[in-house]
C-alpha cells in the first residue's frame, strides 16, 4: 500500500508539474483557440434557435450527431469548459511561482561582484587609482540612473553591486496575470450575465417590458434565472435617418421612452451611444420599416396589421408578410371558414425606381414608396402547433396546396387600395418605424477592461524593460568596472560605457570597454 501510495504522489506531482507548465499553458490554449472555431461557423442554440432548427432540418444525416457533440452550443459545452477549466488552472499554477520568485528577487539586494571583470560581456579599468569618497560617488551616479545597489567592503577594497530592469519580468507577470483576468472576466460574465434581441415598432401599442417572453432571443447566464432581470419598459416614439445621395446612411436616432423604477423619462438612443439602465445595456442596431395594412373581409370587418418588413439589401427593400387568420366569420353563426384565412406576402419599396420590375428600392428613405403585394388564402398553419416564422408565409402549407395564391399581384401606395376576386379589400394605410435592440448585461465587462488595459501596459514593460547588472571595484589597484545583460539587450555596451565615464574621476580617462560577442551569465 505504501509503494502505490508514493507511486500516486510521484504521478501527481509530475502531472501538475507538466500542466503548470507554460508549454501546456500555450498548448491549452491554443486548443482553447480551435474549440471555439464551430461557434463561430455553426448556428448557436443560445443565441439564434432558428437557425439551429433550420440546420438540423437541411442536414438530417450530421445535424443530429454534431448536436449531440454540442456543435450548436459550443460554449456550454463539456468540452469547451474543460479546456477553459484546465487553462485557467496551467495559468494560475504556472504564474504563482513566478510571482513569488520576482517578489523575492525584488527585495533581495544585488549579488556580490565577480571576482574577474574580464570574464564579463563588458568590462573597462575606470581609473589606475582610487581616492577616498570614490566608492559613494559611483554608488551616487548608479542611484541617479535608478539602478539598485549594494556596498560591500573586504578590507581595503570596496564592491559596489548594481542591478536594474526588473520592468521586465513585471511586465511579463502583469501580462499574464492580465490574461489570467480576461479569461475570469468572460467566465464572469457567462455566469452571471444575460443578452436578449428585440424588433421594436413605433408606438404605445408595441411597448415592451423587460422579461423573457417579450424577446425575440434571449440567452441567459448558467447563474440568472428569469426574476433575476431588471424592471424596465422601453417605447419608441420616433425615428430619423439621414443618408446620403448614394443611400449611405449618416445618422440614426431613435427617440425611446423608458419607464424604470416607476419613473418616465425620454431618451436619445444612437449608433455606438447606448442607454445605460440599471443592469442593462440598450444598443441600436438597425431600422426598418412595418407596412400597415387593413383588410376588409366579406362581412364588412376590418382587420389591422402592422407587420415588421425585413430588410434584404442597404437601401432598405424590405420583404415580410401580414397574415389575418381570425377573419371570414360568419357573425350570425360565429363560425369561422379554415380555410378562409388571409395572408400577403409582400415587398416593399422606400422608393419605387423607374423600371418597378426591378423590385429594389432607388434610396433607403421614403421619397415614393410603394408596396407590392402578393395575396394568399387556405390555411395559414397556425393551429397546426409547428413554429411558425412571422417574416414567411408556411411553405408546409403551400407545397401542400392548402394555402394558394388568391388573385394577382398589386402594387399599392400609401392610402390606396386593392380588391381581391372574392370581393374582400386590403388597404395600404402607411408605415410605421421599427427598430432591432440588442439589450444585454455583462458583468464581466469591467473586468476584461482592466484585464486589457493591464495586458497592453505589460507588453509594453516586457518589451521595454532590459535587465543588466553593472559592478565596480575601489580598492589599491584602482577602479575596475563590468556589466552583464541578463536579456537580450543590443544597447548594453553604450550604456555600459556611459555609467563608466560618468564614475571615472575628472581627471582619469578610463580604457577601452572590452566586449565579446557572446552574452553569457556569470554566476
Amino acid at each position: 500500500m505504501r509503494w502505490l501510495y508514493h507511486t500516486a504522489v510521484a504521478v501527481g506531482r509530475r502531472a501538475w508539474r507538466q500542466l503548470t507548465s507554460m508549454r501546456t499553458a500555450l498548448v491549452l490554449l491554443f486548443l482553447l483557440a480551435v474549440a471555439a472555431i464551430p461557434g463561430s461557423v455553426l448556428p448557436q442554440r443560445n443565441v439564434s434557435p432558428e437557425k439551429v432548427r433550420t440546420y438540423l432540418d437541411t442536414h438530417r444525416q450530421w445535424g443530429p450527431t454534431l448536436d449531440r457533440l454540442f456543435f450548436f452550443d459550443v460554449y456550454g459545452s463539456p468540452w469547451f469548459s474543460a479546456i477553459y477549466l484546465l487553462l485557467f488552472v496551467s495559468l494560475v499554477g504556472c504564474l504563482v511561482p513566478r510571482f513569488r520568485g520576482h517578489i523575492a528577487a525584488l527585495v533581495k539586494v544585488p549579488p556580490k561582484a565577480p571576482k574577474h571583470f574580464d570574464r564579463l560581456p563588458a568590462h573597462a579599468t575606470v581609473s589606475a587609482s582610487a581616492a577616498a569618497g570614490d566608492a559613494e560617488r559611483i554608488r551616487q551616479v548608479l542611484r541617479k540612473r535608478r539602478f539598485r545597489t549594494a556596498v560591500r567592503e573586504d578590507g581595503d577594497v570596496v564592491e559596489i553591486s548594481a542591478e536594474k530592469g526588473y520592468l521586465k519580468e513585471t511586465g511579463n507577470l502583469v501580462f499574464h496575470f492580465a490574461l489570467l483576468s480576461l479569461l475570469f472576466g468572460v467566465a464572469f460574465g457567462s455566469w452571471f450575465g444575460w443578452h436578449g434581441n428585440r424588433l421594436l415598432v413605433q408606438g404605445d401599442d408595441f411597448a415592451f417590458c423587460n422579461t423573457l417572453l417579450n424577446y425575440d432571443e434571449h440567452a441567459l447566464g448558467a447563474q440568472v434565472g428569469e426574476n433575476d432581470l431588471p424592471r424596465f419598459c422601453l417605447r419608441l416614439d420616433k425615428f430619423n435617418a439621414t443618408y446620403l445621395d448614394s443611400g449611405q446612411p449618416v445618422t440614426y436616432q431613435a427617440r425611446v421612452g423608458v419607464t424604470e423604477h416607476g419613473k418616465s423619462s425620454e431618451r436619445l438612443l444612437e449608433v455606438n451611444s447606448p442607454l445605460r439602465l440599471d443592469g442593462a445595456n440598450v444598443s441600436l442596431l438597425g431600422h426598418g420599416y412595418a407596412p400597415v395594412l387593413k383588410y376588409t373581409d366579406k362581412y364588412g370587418k376590418v382587420s389591422t396589421n402592422v407587420a415588421a418588413f425585413l430588410p434584404s439589401d442597404t437601401l432598405l427593400t424590405s420583404q415580410g408578410v401580414a397574415t389575418f387568420p381570425d377573419v371570414n366569420i360568419n357573425p350570425q353563426t360565429k363560425s369561422r371558414d379554415d380555410k378562409a384565412q388571409i395572408g400577403f406576402s409582400g415587398i416593399y419599396l422606400p422608393t419605387v425606381p423607374s423600371d418597378p420590375s426591378v423590385n429594389s428600392s432607388a434610396f433607403p428613405g421614403e421619397r415614393d414608396p410603394r408596396l407590392m403585394l402578393q395575396a394568399y388564402r387556405g390555411v395559414l398553419g397556425f393551429d397546426a402547433g409547428a413554429p411558425l416564422s412571422v417574416y414567411t408565409l408556411d411553405d408546409r402549407q403551400i407545397q401542400a396546396g392548402r394555402l394558394t395564391k388568391f388573385g394577382e399581384p398589386m402594387m399599392l401606395k400609401p392610402g390606396g387600395t386593392g380588391t381581391l376576386p372574392d370581393g374582400t379589400t386590403v388597404q395600404f394605410v402607411g408605415t410605421q418605424q421599427w427598430v432591432s435592440l440588442s439589450i444585454r448585461h455583462d458583468p464581466g465587462q469591467p473586468i476584461v477592461l482592466g484585464g486589457a488595459v493591464a495586458l497592453l501596459a505589460g507588453l509594453l514593460g516586457s518589451l521595454t524593460g532590459k535587465r543588466r547588472r553593472v559592478f565596480f571595484r575601489v580598492g589599491p589597484g584602482g577602479i575596475t568596472a563590468g556589466g552583464l545583460p541578463r536579456s537580450d539587450y543590443p544597447g548594453f555596451a553604450d550604456e555600459f560605457d556611459e555609467i563608466v565615464r560618468a564614475a571615472a574621476p575628472a581627471a582619469s580617462v578610463p580604457e577601452q570597454v572590452a566586449q565579446t560577442d557572446t552574452v553569457e551569465e556569470v554566476v
